[in-house]
């Protein structure tokens, strides 16, 4: 699978943009700021319906328009897939496949897969729980429609049953059977996320070591740990055992919706004792593993964005994985650099098509012929 071409009007800084790439290497280069990142965020929109930068679809109008498009054409199982995406200023955002426009956004999720590899990341090591579950649930519901469909029940429980705490402090009553229903509901989908995520977290870490060797040259061991209160006994019994501390919090204090991943560099958090360059190839190294599995369970080549990748790595890491990305392992790659000593060294190393694009301020440029 690969994407063929792009278009895009008022999205964000681009005001309009037409592409075409290769199926193989595609390379966005210009200074910070430029509009590099916001053209991935494009293609990565394409996939999940959302930004990866902004939560709120509205921001990512271009400033004093009304309006944005995106639109991609694909290649996918000898198939051409038409995608658009649009958004009227205090309107409702519409997803389109062939031009027949989605029931759910979640229908949609799993049909491109894909994986983004960008400095945010770091949020990961560094931010709370809930970016890690994000990421998580963001990776398994790719292959997994009845992952996402349990997720999304689980949460619509969740919210409903902390709602209903909120009213029983407020009105001065409790009715336990009323709770009973949402506390049933959060068992029945939460039980099949848990059991989701440990498998997962399983399959992928000896993939995650394979890869953090090889761009490390071997020199550190690392690991990833799935911290949930499930496996401090069975989910429904917590629930009854935590009822008077929920009902005096207002809150849902037990379930999935608070899991973890510890993310390890030997037997300490790499939060706390990792470097900027050891934290930036953990996360490189994850993302990696995440294409491969993602590979075996969609049977399908996601496309990769590689978004300023390599600041803050030292020379043999960067050499490291612009030999991983070379093997023809991988299929079609988006690469963003501020350097183009970068890029020139993967064009040289990949035996494969490639395309560079300037940017400058929102203008995007095929610039191909003008190394040659």
């Amino acid at each position: 699978m690969y994407l063929e071409s792009l278009s895009l009007l008022n999205f964000k800084n681009i005001e309009e943009a037409d592409l075409q790439f290769s199926a193989d290497l595609n390379c966005f280069i210009g200074n910070n700021g430029a509009g590099k990142t916001n053209l991935m965020d494009a293609i990565y929109y394409l996939s999940f319906c959302k930004s990866f930068l902004n939560s709120i679809d509205g921001m990512n109008i271009r400033h004093d328009q009304e309006f944005f498009v995106i639109q991609g054409k694909y290649q996918r199982d000898e198939q051409e897939e038409l995608i658009h995406c649009g958004l009227k200023k205090g309107q409702k955002k519409t997803f389109k496949r062939n031009k027949k426009e989605y029931r759910k956004l979640a229908e949609h999720i799993g049909l491109l897969p894909l994986i983004i590899v960008t400095p945010s990341d770091s949020d990961l090591i560094t931010g709370g729980s809930e970016e890690r579950r994000k990421f998580l649930d963001a990776i398994i519901s790719q292959y997994d429609q009845a992952y996402l469909d349990a997720l999304i029940r689980y949460n619509r429980a969740l919210q409903q049953r902390n709602k209903l705490l909120k009213q029983f402090a407020s009105e001065r009553y409790f009715s336990e059977e009323s709770l009973e229903v949402w506390s049933d509901q959060l068992v029945l989908y939460g039980e099949k996320i848990h059991a989701k995520r440990v498998e997962y977290i399983a399959q992928l870490q000896p993939i995650f070591q394979q890869y953090y060797e090889l761009i490390s040259s071997g020199k550190e061991a690392i690991g990833m740990e799935h911290d949930s209160q499930l496996y401090e006994g069975d989910f429904a019994g917590q629930l009854k055992q935590n009822l008077d501390r929920d009902r005096m919090i207002q809150y849902t204090t037990v379930g999935i919706h608070k899991d973890d991943i510890l993310f390890k560099l030997g037997e300490y958090p790499i939060k706390k004792i990792g470097s900027q360059g050891q934290k930036k190839t953990y996360l490189v190294a994850m993302k990696l593993a995440q294409f491969d599995f993602i590979k075996n369970m969609a049977g399908m080549t996601p496309i990769l964005l590689l978004d300023d990748i390599f600041d803050k790595l030292d020379k043999n890491r960067v050499e490291q994985i612009v030999k991983l990305v070379a093997d023809d392992h991988f299929g079609q790659i988006f690469i963003t650099d501020t350097n183009r000593e970068h890029l020139d060294q993967i064009i040289r190393e990949v035996q494969a098509d490639a395309k560079i694009f300037r940017v400058v301020d929102g203008s995007v440029n095929d610039v191909t012929d003008e190394k040659k």
